[in-house]
């Protein structure tokens, strides 16, 4: 399961560099700073899908330590292979509907303060910079961004100091240097 889990965490990383670097590449090459709403919206959706998925796929990895370390005997019940498969479209799906939500809500704002966006990429933040709403509009969506994140890294935070745990009882220390070096 970690390799697999791996190999996803390896395509989310690909995917989140590649929504940027393109178009960063293009306008340097080009000498411009420009780019097109629909551009604009798919850069929003598809860095918010790949940054919320990683943040899920990291959780799932943090649990799949968890339950390998301090649930060794019922790993292979819990970690089937059908329950990773699972896992893992659950954090893609799951940042597809949260990048949704957020893509949905900032690109219904309006915009009044011109239509340049400061950097070679949209983000939000940028965006609500740009936007007629009020202030509590703009904080709340960043607002729920962060308390994702946050709960993301709290059950990391937790399932981790689990794992130091079980991992400090063992007794021999070649046992406590793999499970070590395979947590970290």
């Amino acid at each position: 399961p970690m390799y697999f889990f791996l190999a996803n965490l390896s395509t989310l990383d690909l995917g989140s560099i590649s929504v940027t670097l393109p178009k960063s590449m293009a306008n340097s090459l080009m000498q411009t700073r420009s780019i097109s709403f629909a551009g604009c919206v798919a850069q929003v959706f598809f860095l918010i899908f790949f940054i919320g998925a990683i943040f899920f796929l990291l959780t799932i990895m943090a649990y799949d330590r968890y339950v390998a370390i301090c649930r060794p005997l019922h790993y292979e019940r819990v970690m089937s292979r059908r329950a990773c498969v699972q896992m893992a479209t659950g954090a893609w799906f799951g940042g597809s509907l949260n990048s949704a939500l957020h893509t949905g809500n900032i690109f219904t704002l309006t915009f009044c303060r011109g239509n340049t966006v400061d950097q070679f990429f949209c983000e939000i933040p940028q965006l609500l910079k740009l936007t007629c709403s009020e202030a509590y509009l703009r904080e709340a969506h960043v607002l729920i961004l962060t308390v994702l994140a946050f709960i993301c890294f709290a059950f990391i935070l937790v399932s981790y100091v689990h794992i130091f745990r079980a991992v400090l009882r063992i007794p021999s220390e070649q046992g406590r240097h793999k499970a070590f070096s395979t947590c970290l």
